[in-house]
């Protein structure tokens, strides 16, 4: 299946992070997992043994299900409750495959926190910039803090030089199913096809 680079790009900075405590503000939140992840990214771990870690920093640390859902737009509607399952289930390990596999080559990602701006209970963005190396420029970064339960913080979604990772991802998977006849298991199949690679 064709990936976005930008997606797997975003996936990258979606890494640098792992589900510690919460701390007093989303800022300093998104400043723990950073830090987290990229101790686990320039150890000396094996590249399974990276991939087993970032996964499960992942799977506690990012709304998996509801960017899941989010990204069928309009299609979610017509899903019966067992594709909604299997949905769920392959958009997880779609998600954890994709970023895990693209990550465990940075050993240098390095993200600053610059603000926060809380958008009301539910929502806080966290402003931040990955720093520039000589062999990549300063990337700037907004992180979509979910906030609604304050004892479990969820990433959302970024947005990575003012594009939309999950917007991204949307419009993507929007593509593979009106390119057939609206039919919800082609996505099914070009995600099967990945996860099988």
């Amino acid at each position: 299946m064709k990936i976005l680079k930008k997606f797997f790009f975003s996936i990258i900075i979606l890494l640098i992070f792992s589900n510690n405590s919460w701390a007093k503000s989303a800022s300093e939140f998104i400043s723990s997992l950073t830090n987290e992840a990229s101790i686990i990214l320039s150890s000396k771990l094996s590249d399974d043994e990276k991939i087993i870690r970032l996964k499960e920093i992942g799977d506690k640390s990012v709304d998996i299900v509801g960017v899941g859902f989010y990204t069928l737009g309009k299609h979610r509607k017509n899903l019966t409750d067992s594709q909604k399952e299997q949905y769920k289930e392959l958009f997880r390990n779609y998600f954890l495959k994709s970023f895990s596999g693209r990550l465990v080559g940075y050993t240098d990602a390095k993200i600053t926190v610059l603000s926060e701006e809380i958008k009301n209970e539910k929502y806080t963005i966290v402003y931040s910039k990955l720093i520039g190396t000589s062999d990549r420029p300063e990337v700037k970064i907004d992180w979509r803090v979910y906030t609604k339960d304050p004892e479990n913080p969820l990433i959302r979604d970024l947005v990575i030089e003012g594009l939309s990772l999950a917007r991204t991802q949307k419009e993507e998977f929007n593509s593979i199913i009106v390119n057939n006849d609206n039919d919800i298991e082609a996505l099914f199949q070009n995600l099967n096809k990945f996860l099988d690679n």
